[in-house]
């Protein structure tokens, strides 16, 4: 079966780091030209909401040169696909071609619809030729009734590495705006779930939709990075700065991670695996996310 066989492939494959994954509408020329130079570490060439109806299909067609374009320098390229049975039938027959590396799967609402799509990839797969479970797939989480089906959605597939909330859908579903109250808990659940599955926790506790307003935006990007999150979509250039920033470990962090590990390794000579540091005890866990940041700084 199909299925069977991608685990073995997918084990093989790393977490991505994704600090910033930029959304460019794929129907639009200019903007598809220039995504390269933004400095994200993502491009996602979007067929759904940026698009207008009229545009899918003439975005579909140029979609394959596209993917070429904005991968050049190697941002990792991925593609939003549609929701609709129609729709998403037409994006995979077009997305599903070399240097793609995931599709974000907006709306999904259950572990079984992660299946029926994974099911759909491997057999276009399989006919191209290209290396089966190459194409991952980003879960955007934008209903309420979603939220019960978070950890299945997240274990749904081997294909799945990342999850984020998508605040605007979200906000509307539940009939209100996108305000923190109303988006922390939704963006908490979404963070424990990819994080209890290993995937990558995408996000921030805002309106995607606000990026003028700069020293707003780095807050929020530096309080999603303390809670857990790993980097943020962006649907503006702007935005992607703040993030990489944001999602980074700064020289301060990286000075105390160092001498923690310093410490650590002097402690271990005398048979320790808890020491004092600075006037704190410093166990395992606080050990642990020392090497987690310097192993962040190094994949930069």
């Amino acid at each position: 079966m199909i299925r069977d066989t991608i685990p073995a492939v997918e084990s093989a494959m790393s977490v991505p780091r994704w600090r910033s994954l930029l959304f460019v509408p794929a129907h639009v020329p200019r903007f598809v030209e220039t995504a390269h130079d933004r400095g994200a570490d993502g491009v996602i060439l979007d067929l759904e909401d940026s698009v207008p109806q009229d545009w899918k299909l003439e975005a579909r067609r140029q979609l394959s040169a596209s993917v070429g374009k904005v991968g050049r320098k190697g941002s990792a390229v991925l593609v939003r696909v549609n929701r609709g049975l129609r729709a998403l039938a037409a994006d995979l027959e077009a997305a599903v071609v070399a240097g793609v590396d995931a599709l974000v799967l907006p709306k999904v609402e259950s572990g079984e619809w992660v299946m029926e799509v994974a099911n759909a990839v491997s057999k276009l797969e399989q006919e191209r030729n290209l290396p089966l479970g190459c194409i991952r797939f980003l879960a955007q989480i934008e209903t309420p009734g979603a939220l019960q089906n978070l950890a299945a959605i997240a274990s749904a597939h081997p294909r799945m590495v990342a999850m984020a909330l998508g605040p605007e859908d979200f906000s509307a579903a539940v009939g209100g705006a996108p305000e923190f109250d109303l988006l922390l808990t939704p963006n908490l659940s979404v963070l424990f779930a990819a994080r209890a599955a290993g995937l990558l926790p995408l996000g921030f506790i805002g309106s995607i939709g606000e990026f003028s307003d700069t020293d707003k935006l780095r807050e929020a990007a530096a309080h999603a990075r303390r809670l857990g999150f790993a980097g943020a979509l962006a649907i503006h250039p702007t935005q992607v700065a703040i993030f990489n920033e944001a999602f980074s470990p700064s020289a301060q962090e990286l000075e105390w991670a160092r001498r923690v590990v310093a410490a650590e390794n002097e402690a271990a000579t005398r048979g320790l695996s808890a020491f004092s540091f600075n006037g704190k005890m410093i166990d395992p866990p606080v050990v642990r996310r020392a090497h987690e940041i310097l192993a962040l700084a190094s994949s930069n």
